[in-house]
């Protein structure tokens, strides 16, 4: 396989990003990013994450653009999108959330500021609580729920709209509700 090739297959689960680090073992030396950018094959989004050109635009690139920013220093993205953000990717309310809401593991550190756009929660996360998505994590419906009733930020309408379009949407099972004491007041509250 050619190294063209193997950056465009590594690019492709991650919604035609990657990192300077990822293009290096697809073996594309780093003297030869800048000819890359100059020549409009790639675009620079942010230090050390790149973007081809030609890969078409997707409907949440930021996603996976911050997912990168998030990698540790073996380049492994460390953050899981949870809460706020979470509900909006699963489209469980009408919430707008002002920020990005991202789970780290406890131990996670950047060298750099951390960007006004993300607000990080530290917490371990168990594999059952994640779903995979195409170039990112997300938690899933059930743990965003606990997440954001936890954190107190939400309105109870909104976590009541969020079980409704859940269950409606056959993302939340009614026995995890009925299983759950935090959801369960939510079902008898808002007649769920």
């Amino acid at each position: 396989m050619n190294i063209r090739t193997k950056l465009f297959e590594l690019a492709d689960g991650q919604q035609g990003y990657f990192t300077s680090k990822q293009a290096q073992e697809c073996g594309i030396h780093r003297a030869h990013f800048h000819r890359k950018l100059q020549s409009g094959e790639w675009i620079k989004e942010m230090r050390g994450i790149y973007r081809l050109t030609q890969y078409p635009t997707t409907e949440r690139p930021e996603l996976v653009l911050w997912t990168l920013w998030g990698r540790d220093k073996k380049g492994q993205p460390q953050g899981v999108w949870s809460h706020e953000t979470a509900l909006d990717i699963h489209d469980l309310s009408d919430i707008m959330p002002s920020k990005m809401h991202m789970t780290v593991p406890p131990q996670f550190r950047k060298q750099i500021t951390i960007p006004k756009v993300l607000k990080l929660h530290f917490g371990i996360l168990a594999k059952s609580d994640i779903e995979i998505r195409h170039g990112y994590q997300v938690t899933t419906p059930l743990r965003t729920l606990l997440d954001v009733i936890a954190e107190g930020t939400i309105s109870p309408d909104l976590i009541a709209q969020a079980i409704r379009e859940g269950l409606q949407r056959g993302s939340l099972l009614l026995s995890d509700i009925n299983r759950t004491p935090q959801l369960v007041k939510y079902k008898h509250e808002y007649s769920i």
